[in-house]
C-alpha cells in the first residue's frame, strides 16, 4: 500500500525524514519495500533561480533575439541570448542555469553553453511551459519587483517534493491499511523513543442535518453477511473536478481523479481505512436499498462492462427493482455518480470479511475495497467516515445534507475485547524482563485502555480496530515490536536436548545422497509449486481429475488443485527453457504429491479421504550428446532413462532380483514401464510422455520422464540389513539361449521363470539381442538371452549346469511355448 509522507503528517507530528520513517515502520511490523520520490513538477525546478535582467540589447545577427547581461545572484552577471518578445532590461525572470535539466513530456534536455547566431549564451530564460509552472509561451516569465534575485525557483513557487514510501501490509493487520492506521503506529514508536508528538484526525463535531427532503429506507436482509449499513444523503451537489489539493493526494499514491464525488471516497478510504461508496439517489427505484444474496444465476453487469453471474452467496446491494452493487467487491453499471447526478447516497458499511473474500475470488475481482473488507475494517468507523464524506461533500459539490444517518447495526457487532496480562507472561515470552511502566506506556500508546490494575497484571481493553489483537500473546507481540526487536539482547547459553535420528532423518538423507548423485550425471533440480492447474488432469484416468485434492479459495485458476504428480511442474520447466533455446534438457525433483478417494470419505473422519506421497521425478529431452567432435549427435532415449533410475536402484541397496520390469499402463505415457516388488507394488514408472501432453505445454520434442514413488521404496528400504560377503573362489558359468517367442512376450516374463527356477545359484539373467524379421514365423519374435550361474562353496560342473539349464527350458516352454533356435 502506497503512504504518502505529506499526507501522513497530517495525523501525527514529527520531524523525521521519509527514510527515517520508513525505518520506523519496518522496525514495528510494517515492512517498508521502497521509498519513492514524488515531484509536483519534473525534475523540481533543480537548477532555476529568479533572476535580474540587467541589460537588454538587440542581437546583432537576429532581428527577433536579444543579447541580455543577467544576475542570477552570484557575484558576476552572465550573457544570456533570449529570444522571448517581453524580454526588457530591469525585468525579474525566471533563468535556467547551465547542467539544468528541463522536460517536455517524456523528452529531456539539459541547458548547455551555446552560440545563438554567432553569440554565447550561458543560460535560458524560462516560459510557463518550458519549467511546468503554466502553459503560457507567449513570452518569458515576468516577476514582480520585489522577487529576491538568486532565490531556487522551487522555493518562490512554494514547491515541495512529497514521498511515497511502500509498505507491505500483511492479512493480519486490517488496521494498518490507511493513513491514519499508519499514523497510529507510528505514533506509538515516536512515544516509545522519546519523540514530542501528537496524533489527530478531521473533527466531524461540525456535521449536521440541514432537511430530510430526501429519505431513502434501508433494508438489510441478510444480518451475517452485512452487520452493520449506514447511509446519509446529500441533496443538490455539483458533479465537477476535484481541486488541485485532492487531485494531488490521489494522484502521489497512485489513484487516478475521477471526479469530486469519487475523489471524495477513495480520500476518505486511504485516510481512514472505511470504504464508501456513493450512488445517484435518482437511480435507486423505490427510495429504498435493500441488502440481500441474490437467487443463483442472477446476471449482473459491473462497472468495467464484464458480465457475472452471481451465486446465493455472493451479497448484493439492490434497490426496490434489481441489484446495483457486488457489496465490498464494485459497483454496478448505473450504481455511480454521473455528470448530470444532482442527489447522491454515501454508504458506509461492515461486510463479514468471509463473504467479501470469497466474492472477490469466485469473479476474479480484486479492488482496493475488497482489500480492505476482506480483512476487516474496523467495525466502528462507519459513522465517522460517513460523515467525514458527508462534509466534504457538502463544502467540495456544495448541496445539503437531507437525511438523519441511517444505521443498521446487528446486535453485538462492536467489540472491545478485554485480555488480562500477566507481567511474568510477558517476561518469560519475550525473554526479557521490560519495565512495568515501559509496558503500560507502549499498551497505552496503542489505544489500549487499562481498566484495571493488580501488583502482578494489568486488564485491558482492546480498541474494535485491532481485530487481530484477542489473546494475551497478541498483546505481548505489540509490546514487543514497539519496544524493539532489536532490543532484547541474545542470550549467551542455549538451552537444547539432544534428539534421535527418524525415518524422516533418514529419508532425507537418502534424498541428499541420490540428489548429488543425479547432479553428478548432468542433472539439474527443480523445484515448482505444489499448487497447479486443474484442466492438465481433464481425461486422464490414472490421475483422475476427481481424485484432486482442491483448494478451497484458490488465488487463481491456475493453482486451483493440488498435484497428483510431478509431471506437469516439470514440463512448465521445460517449455520455459525450450523456448529460450535451451533444448538439451536433464531435471529432477523432489515432493510431494496429493490424492483425494471419495470412498474414504465420511462425516466423523473426513480426512481419511486424504493422502500423500512423496517422489522423485526425472526428466530428459533433447539430445544426449550434441557437437562433439568425438562422437556423432545422439538423441536421448528411454533406455538411457531406464539406466539412470537402475542406477538409484543399486545406490539404495535394492535387490534388483526382486523387481518386475513390465509394460506399464499410466495414460500419461505414450509407451511406458513399471517397476514393482514381489507383491506388485509399483515403484517407478517410466516412459516416453504421450503427445497429447506435450503438445499442452507448445513442446514438439520428445520427453522422456520417470516417476520413483520414494514412499514406498523407502519403506522397503528399512527393512533392509547391511551386510557383506566375501567374493566367490569359485568361477561363474556363463550360458546363452535363444529363444522362439510369441511377439506379445515381455523379457519379464522370462526373467521371473528363471528366477523362480533356480532361485539360489541363477546370479543374473540378461538380454543381449533381439530379431524380428525374416526367416522367423509370423507372430514371433527372436530373444538371445544370457545367464549367469554360481555356485559360491564349489566349482559347478557341467551336469549340475546342463540340468539347471533344463529346468529353466522347460518351464519357458511350458509356461511361455518357447522353442530353442
Amino acid at each position: 500500500m502506497n503512504i504518502s509522507y505529506k499526507w501522513l503528517k497530517e495525523y501525527v507530528d514529527f520531524d523525521l525524514n521519509p527514510q527515517e520513517v520508513a525505518d520506523a515502520l519496518t522496525s514495528e511490523g510494517l515492512e517498508v519495500d521502497g521509498v519513492e520520490e514524488i515531484q509536483a513538477i519534473k525534475g523540481g525546478l533543480e537548477g532555476l533561480v529568479v533572476a535580474h535582467v540587467l541589460t537588454c540589447e538587440p542581437h546583432p545577427n537576429s532581428d527577433h533575439m536579444h543579447v541580455c547581461q543577467v544576475d542570477l545572484g552570484t557575484g558576476e552577471p552572465v550573457q544570456i541570448v533570449c529570444g522571448a518578445p517581453n524580454v526588457a532590461a530591469g525585468q525579474k525572470v525566471i533563468a535556467a542555469t547551465l547542467g539544468t535539466k528541463l522536460y517536455d513530456g517524456d523528452q529531456c534536455f539539459t541547458i548547455k553553453k551555446s552560440k545563438l547566431r554567432g553569440v554565447e549564451s550561458y543560460g535560458m530564460l524560462c516560459a510557463e511551459d518550458e519549467i511546468g509552472v503554466g502553459e503560457s509561451h507567449d513570452g518569458i516569465i515576468v516577476l514582480p519587483e520585489d522577487a529576491v534575485t538568486g532565490m531556487k525557483a522551487a522555493q518562490y513557487y512554494n514547491l515541495e517534493s512529497d514521498w511515497v514510501i511502500e509498505v507491505d501490509i500483511t492479512p493480519n493487520r486490517a488496521d494498518a491499511c490507511s493513513h491514519y492506521g499508519v499514523a497510529r503506529d507510528l505514533y506509538a514508536w515516536l512515544i516509545r523513543n522519546g519523540y514530542k508528538t501528537s496524533l489527530h484526525r478531521m473533527d466531524v463535531s461540525g456535521f449536521k442535518v440541514d432537511n430530510n427532503d430526501l429519505n431513502i429506507d434501508i433494508d438489510v436482509q441478510n444480518t451475517e453477511a452485512c452487520p452493520r449499513y449506514c447511509a446519509v444523503t446529500i441533496k443538490g451537489c455539483e458533479v465537477k473536478e476535484s481541486p488541485e489539493w485532492l487531485k494531488e493526494k490521489l494522484n502521489t499514491i497512485g489513484l487516478r481523479p475521477i471526479n469530486n464525488i469519487v475523489d471524495i471516497t477513495n480520500y476518505v478510504m486511504m485516510a481512514y481505512g472505511q470504504p464508501l461508496h456513493c450512488f445517484d439517489a435518482d437511480m435507486i427505484d423505490g427510495n429504498k436499498i435493500v441488502v440481500k444474496a441474490m437467487p443463483d444465476g442472477t446476471k449482473f453487469q459491473t462497472l468495467d462492462g464484464v458480465e457475472h453471474t452471481l451465486t446465493d452467496r455472493d451479497l448484493a446491494i439492490c434497490n426496490a427493482k434489481e441489484p446495483m452493487c457486488i457489496a465490498g467487491v464494485m459497483g454496478g453499471r448505473g450504481s455511480g455518480t454521473y455528470d448530470t447526478t444532482k442527489d447522491v447516497l454515501l454508504e458506509s458499511a461492515y461486510f463479514h470479511p468471509t463473504w467479501i473474500r470469497k466474492s472477490a475470488r469466485r469473479h476474479g475481482l480484486s479492488t482496493d475495497a475488497s482489500f480492505r473488507f476482506e480483512r476487516g475494517v474496523d467495525p466502528d468507523g462507519q459513522i465517522y467516515a460517513l460523515k467525514v464524506a458527508a462534509m466534504l461533500v457538502k463544502e467540495l459539490a456544495g448541496g445539503t445534507i437531507s437525511m438523519d444517518i441511517k444505521d443498521v447495526e446487528a446486535e453485538g457487532l462492536v467489540k472491545k475485547f478485554e485480555v488480562k496480562l500477566d507481567y511474568k507472561y510477558v517476561h518469560d515470552l519475550i525473554g526479557k524482563t521490560i519495565p512495568v511502566e515501559v509496558i503500560k506506556e507502549i499498551v497505552t500508546s496503542l489505544d489500549m485502555k487499562i481498566v484495571g490494575e493488580t501488583e502482578d497484571s494489568i486488564s485491558l481493553e482492546i480498541p474494535a480496530y485491532r481485530v487481530d489483537v484477542q489473546r494475551p500473546c497478541d498483546v505481548v507481540e505489540d509490546i514487543l515490536r514497539i519496544y524493539g526487536y532489536n532490543n532484547v539482547e541474545i542470550p549467551t547459553s542455549v538451552k537444547s536436548s539432544l534428539t534421535i535420528k527418524g525415518d524422516v532423518d533418514r529419508s532425507n538423507k537418502l534424498e541428499n545422497i541420490i540428489a548429488e548423485q543425479l547432479v553428478g550425471q548432468g542433472f539439474r533440480e527443480i523445484l515448482n509449486n505444489s499448487l497447479t492447474k486443474e484442466s492438465y488432469y481433464d481425461g486422464l484416468e490414472t490421475y483422475a481429475p476427481a481424485e484432486l485434492v482442491r483448494v478451497l479459495n484458490p488465488l487463481s485458476s491456475d493453482l486451483n488443485v493440488m498435484r497428483q504428480t510431478l509431471l506437469f511442474g516439470g514440463l512448465e520447466s521445460i517449455a520455459h527453457n525450450v523456448n529460450r533455446k535451451s533444448k538439451n534438457l536433464r531435471f529432477f525433483e523432489t515432493g510431494n504429491c496429493y490424492y483425494y478417494n471419495s470412498k474414504k470419505h465420511t462425516a466423523d473422519h473426513s480426512l481419511n479421504a486424504y493422502s500423500q506421497a512423496h517422489f522423485i521425478g526425472l526428466w530428459l529431452t533433447g539430445n544426449h550428446i550434441e557437437g562433439s567432435w568425438a562422437h556423432a549427435n545422439e538423441a536421448t532415449s528411454v533406455y538411457q532413462l531406464k539406466a539412470y533410475v537402475m542406477n538409484i536402484l543399486v545406490r539404495l541397496g535394492y535387490e534388483l532380483g526382486g523387481m518386475r520390469i513390465g509394460q506399464g499402463s499410466n495414460d500419461i505415457f505414450a509407451k511406458s514401464l513399471s517397476v514393482s516388488d514381489r507383491n506388485g507394488k509399483v515403484l517407478v514408472e517410466l516412459g516416453l510422455v504421450a503427445k497429447a501432453i506435450t503438445s499442452r505445454f507448445d513442446i514438439d520434442q520428445e520427453v522422456y520422464y520417470a516417476e520413483i514413488n520414494w514412499s514406498m521404496l523407502t519403506n522397503k528400504l528399512q527393512k533392509n540389513t547391511v551386510s557383506f560377503k566375501e567374493i566367490s573362489k569359485y568361477p561363474a558359468v556363463s550360458r546363452d539361449l535363444a529363444l522362439l517367442i510369441d511377439k506379445n512376450v515381455e523379457f519379464a516374463q522370462i526373467e521371473q521363470i528363471a528366477r523362480n527356477s533356480e532361485k539360489k545359484l541363477l546370479k543374473k539373467v540378461e538380454l543381449f539381442d533381439v530379431y524380428e524379421g525374416d526367416n522367423l514365423p509370423e507372430g514371433k519374435k527372436s530373444y538371445a538371452v544370457n545367464f549367469v550361474l554360481q555356485d559360491e562353496t564349489k566349482t559347478m560342473n557341467d551336469k549340475q549346469t546342463d540340468a539347471i539349464m533344463k529346468k529353466i527350458v522347460a518351464n519357458l516352454e511350458k509356461q511361455l511355448g518357447a522353442v530353442l533356435r
